[in-house]
């Protein structure tokens, strides 16, 4: 009977002392830090990497990660200072650097982070302008860092190290907007360039004139090399230029004309006159009196010849009557015109006897 107690307490000396060394031997990984709670009180310096015991009745530890967390910040919608529509998203690294702060202040410093990262991420928004957002990140990196960082390290113990915008969406209308400022920019400098490249041309033709200029048959050798080049190509149609100053090198050559200017204005008009519809002559004269080219002419000698006048024939005393009427009226064997003998018919006039 004896021996069956001494085994019983033995059992339970053995599975206490099991729990108690279970319950005293804590293992903290390098990346934490361990703090003991006794009692529901924080008795000591948080334990480091290692092996560690502590009490098995009263003590608790708690275990605190000290890496880097990354922490996607969801999109956040707002309006720029120029009054645009953005979406922005962005990514927080923190840590935590005093795990006694991050565990008594702060009851989840996961999710107050995310939240303090939200509400500093609408606020920069509407801090700043969207060229800013899209081409001065580096600048909106560190001051979204510092409005997260401000209220965060002190008072939690969580220092964030770096805050990166991922991207920024803007209204379609507003990409289209940018892509035509963009072509339009691209074109100005296309024609900037185009235009200082044939202003270089142009100097160096200019340059190459004056040295062909020196010497005319440099020009023709000039043309010859140029059709030289042109028949390489096995064309079928060989077109040769003339330039003009070739055609003033055989000028110098050329016999003037007799007559001086005038033979060859005259030449020149008869030239002329193959490239225009035929012009009256008086018309032509007319236009050079009235540009002074020729002068006006001068009246003619003879006056105009005036054809003579027949002489009317004289009536006779029967054919004028006996009273002196006008020639031209007819009268009645009376010597009353008709015209009278009718009136007095009419009137009832006496007729004269």
């Amino acid at each position: 009977m004896g021996i069956d107690i001494l085994i019983t307490i033995l059992v339970v000396l053995v599975v206490g002392g099991a729990i108690a060394v279970g319950r005293s031997v804590r293992i903290v990984q390098q990346y934490e830090q361990g703090i003991i709670f006794r009692f529901g009180r924080i008795v000591e310096a948080p334990r480091t990497a290692g092996l560690t015991l502590i009490r098995p009745f009263g003590d608790r530890m708690q275990k605190v990660n000290m890496q880097i967390v990354a922490m996607a910040v969801p999109a956040q919608e707002g309006i720029t200072r120029d009054n645009v529509s953005v979406r922005v998203d962005a990514v927080v690294y923190f840590r935590v650097v005093d795990p006694i702060k991050a565990t008594i202040n702060v009851q989840n410093y996961l999710y107050a982070i995310s939240q303090q990262a939200q509400t500093s991420l609408r606020s920069i928004i509407g801090q700043s302008e969207m060229d800013q957002l899209l081409a001065e990140r580096d600048q909106v990196n560190r001051e979204l860092r510092r409005i997260i960082d401000e209220p965060t390290e002190g008072p939690w113990g969580i220092r964030v190290e770096r805050v990166e915008i991922k991207d920024v969406s803007l209204p379609e209308g507003m990409k289209r907007s940018m892509s035509r400022q963009a072509e339009a920019e691209r074109e100005r400098r296309a024609r900037i360039i185009t235009a200082d490249g044939e202003y270089q041309a142009s100097k160096r033709l200019a340059a190459a004139a004056n040295v062909m200029a020196r010497d005319p048959a440099a020009l023709q050798l000039r043309l010859l090399q140029t059709v030289v080049e042109v028949a390489a190509e096995r064309n079928s149609t060989l077109v040769m230029p003339i330039p003009v100053e070739l055609l003033r090198f055989f000028d110098k050559f050329t016999p003037s004309a007799g007559g001086g200017g005038e033979a060859k204005s005259e030449a020149d008009s008869a030239s002329m006159a193959d490239f225009g519809d035929a012009v009256d002559p008086a018309i032509a004269d007319a236009v050079a009196e009235a540009e002074g080219k020729k002068p006006i002419s001068a009246p003619a000698a003879d006056a105009l010849e005036i054809p003579e006048v027949p002489a009317i024939p004289e009536l006779s005393a029967t054919e004028k009557g006996d009273i002196g009427t006008h020639p031209d009226a007819a009268t009645t064997g009376n010597g009353i015109a008709p015209e009278a003998a009718a009136r007095q018919e009419t009137t009832g006039e006496d007729k004269p006897s």
